[in-house]
């Protein structure tokens, strides 16, 4: 069972080896909508940990070429965040340890100056002037200011469960740890970007929130996440329902596997579950991706020994962004790491039968939160 929830695999897992080479990440998005017009827009928040035994009095940053001559590996709290659609962004603050305050244990909670991330809520803001993002490169981020104050409800889980039941045991094992606490999330309250306020309501969310954690990324990086489906078979909205698809080239004890995805989807109570992870149920799985002039086109086909799930998703380039991360050793190795919150697509579920293959339902699909990166490993 993979709607299982765990908020003991949302705690901080920078322990061990981890704390010197180690990140760990809380993850959301959802849709907001415009208090002056209605309009759909699309934004996400981050928390991201990285190496609190390397703290100094001040963040260091790995971009920064003083650090990267002096041998420094990054260490702090990056608090991310921004928007999708035709006007976008990725907006970093930067703490030093020392200034932030960290309840590492279940439940989680992070806090520094007005900054907050939790189980339920989420407060904090990011102003940066054209003129610093032009003057800090190493800061990896746009202009622009956003503030935010809301409360989260997360409604299903995708508990991956495989290489992180025992997080202190096995630190070492996986490069990269996944948990979905609400691969479905309600959110509620507001935000302001560039002036204008934006108001967020439980029903039209369509909320997402995750976390990983580990020593390095994935290549290819792959992601893909609804919960606003519309059965084509009734033609009704599904209220009980999401898909999570996640992975690419997974490492264990620093070798990488072929290239694998972990991918489920909760329909209405049913689970569809290919965790490539759990040998006993077989799992086959191919996926495609393809930059087209306007698109990108995301393709994945997974199959059980019960099941089949075929995901096709598109993304408009200019509603994307190309997002900055770098990598607990200072390097910063996806320079290419597409990252949308627009998506739309289908889900195509199929039962195995004695005779075939028999069609579920199609799913169309909204909001899809969607990443591609691949560099040469």
């Amino acid at each position: 069972m993979f709607n299982h929830h765990d908020i003991s695999r949302d705690a901080c897992m920078l322990h061990g080896p981890l704390r010197q080479h180690g990140y760990d990440w809380w993850w959301h998005s959802f849709t907001a909508q415009d208090a002056e017009t209605g309009a759909d827009k699309p934004f996400f928040i981050e928390f991201f940990l990285c190496n609190p035994a390397l703290a100094e009095d001040e963040p260091v940053l790995g971009q920064l070429p003083a650090n990267q001559a002096a041998g420094k590996r990054p260490s702090y709290l990056m608090v991310k965040a921004g928007t999708w659609g035709e006007e976008h962004a990725q907006l970093h603050r930067f703490f030093a340890w020392k200034d932030v305050t960290l309840r590492g244990e279940a439940p989680y909670r992070i806090e520094a100056a007005d900054c907050l991330a939790c189980e339920t809520a989420l407060r904090g803001s990011i102003s940066i002037s054209p003129e610093e993002a032009a003057a800090h490169p190493e800061w990896m981020c746009d202009a622009g200011e956003l503030s935010w104050d809301l409360t989260l409800n997360k409604q299903i889980a995708f508990n991956v469960g495989y290489g992180a039941s025992k997080p202190l045991r096995d630190a070492e094992a996986f490069a990269m740890y996944w948990h979905a606490e609400g691969m479905k999330t309600a959110y509620a309250g507001e935000l302001r970007f560039n002036g204008r306020r934006y108001t967020v309501s439980p029903e039209k969310s369509f909320g997402y929130a995750d976390k990983n954690w580990g020593r390095d990324f994935t290549s290819p990086w792959v992601w893909l996440a609804s919960c606003d489906l519309v059965s084509k078979k009734t033609g009704r909205r599904l209220e009980n329902s999401a898909f999570d698809i996640g992975g690419g080239r997974p490492k264990i004890y620093f070798v990488p596997l072929d290239r694998r995805l972990l991918g489920v989807c909760y329909y209405e109570g049913r689970e569809y579950d290919f965790n490539f992870s759990h040998l006993w149920l077989d799992v086959k799985t191919a996926f495609s991706f393809e930059e087209e002039e306007d698109l990108v086109h995301w393709r994945v086909r997974q199959e059980n020994l019960h099941a089949v799930m075929e995901t096709e998703i598109f993304c408009r380039k200019r509603e994307m962004l190309l997002v900055n991360y770098e990598a607990p050793d200072g390097s910063k190795k996806h320079k290419r790491l597409w990252n949308g919150g627009s998506g739309w697509g289908t889900v195509r579920l199929y039962d195995k039968e004695k005779d075939g293959l028999t069609l579920v339902d199609e799913l169309e699909a909204g909001h899809v939160g969607c990443e591609y990166g691949e560099y040469d490993l």
